[in-house]
């Protein structure tokens, strides 16, 4: 389905979906690792170990990306998050990110990207910051 479609007006929302869904997802692994919900490997660990601030980031930044506030800046630091786990976690367990399991890592890192340049979509708190902003002044 190329240009002409008319699928194309639905860009703007579509982008504000995956923003959503990301946020949602990637703020669980936050909670597995805080609260240990879902259970899983790293759950319930310290806030002073590296698991245990990679989970404090992601479920701040998942929350914040789920509501589409401050965006740009909590993409940013999610996609820095997902870079660096990338390298310590992933890469030194081989060269290709299916066999070392960080293209999960690769993915949200470069989607979290494209939010930082994208903006958070029209369905997000930032959206009706911005109207706000313009209606009253």
């Amino acid at each position: 389905m190329g240009p002409g479609t008319g699928l194309e007006r639905w860009t703007p929302q579509a982008l504000s979906v995956a923003r959503i869904v990301a946020g949602l997802i990637f703020g669980e692994h936050g909670t597995q690792k805080l609260l240990g919900f879902p259970a899983g490997e790293h759950a319930g660990a310290s806030l002073l170990s590296l698991p245990g601030a990679s989970g404090l980031i992601e479920l701040t930044t998942g929350l914040l990306l789920a509501l589409g506030l401050f965006t740009r800046p909590a993409a940013f630091l999610a996609s820095g998050t997902m870079a660096a786990a990338y390298w310590i976690a992933h890469a030194p367990q081989g060269f290709f990110p299916v066999n070392n399991g960080g293209d999960a890592a690769i993915l949200y890192c470069f989607l979290f990207l494209l939010f930082v340049f994208t903006g958070p979509g029209p369905w997000s708190l930032d959206a009706l910051r911005a109207r706000g902003r313009r209606a009253g002044g």
